[in-house]
C-alpha cells in the first residue's frame, strides 16, 4: 500500500528537496511555475495535487502553485513525479530548436 501524503510526508519531502535539491527546486519555478526570473526558490508543501513554492523574483518573495499532471498516489509516486517534471521539460520552457 502507497504511503499517503500527510502533512508529515510533505515536511519530509520538503525539507529534503530543499536542502539536497535546491536546483531543482528553482527550476520547478521556474519551468513549470512561470516565473524565469526567479533567482531561488523553497519547496514549501506537496500534496497530492501540486506543491506549494516561494519563489524570489526581482528580490520579492512570491508564492506559487504548481499542479500536477496526475493525483499521486503517495509518497513513492511524488518521487518518481518530481523526478519525471525534471527530465520532462514543459514545452514553453524547451529551448527552441
Amino acid at each position: 500500500m502507497a504511503e499517503p501524503i500527510t502533512s508529515a510526508v510533505s515536511d519530509r519531502i520538503c525539507k529534503h528537496m530543499n536542502k539536497d535539491h535546491a536546483e531543482a527546486v528553482l527550476f520547478y519555478a521556474t519551468a513549470y511555475g512561470h516565473l524565469p526570473s526567479a533567482t531561488a526558490a523553497t519547496l514549501n508543501a506537496i500534496d497530492p495535487e501540486g506543491m506549494d513554492l516561494t519563489a524570489t523574483v526581482d528580490g520579492q518573495a512570491q508564492t506559487v502553485r504548481i499542479a500536477f499532471d496526475h493525483t499521486l498516489a503517495g509518497a513513492e509516486d511524488a518521487h518518481h513525479t518530481l523526478v519525471a517534471m525534471l527530465k520532462n521539460r514543459p514545452a514553453e520552457s524547451a529551448e527552441p530548436a
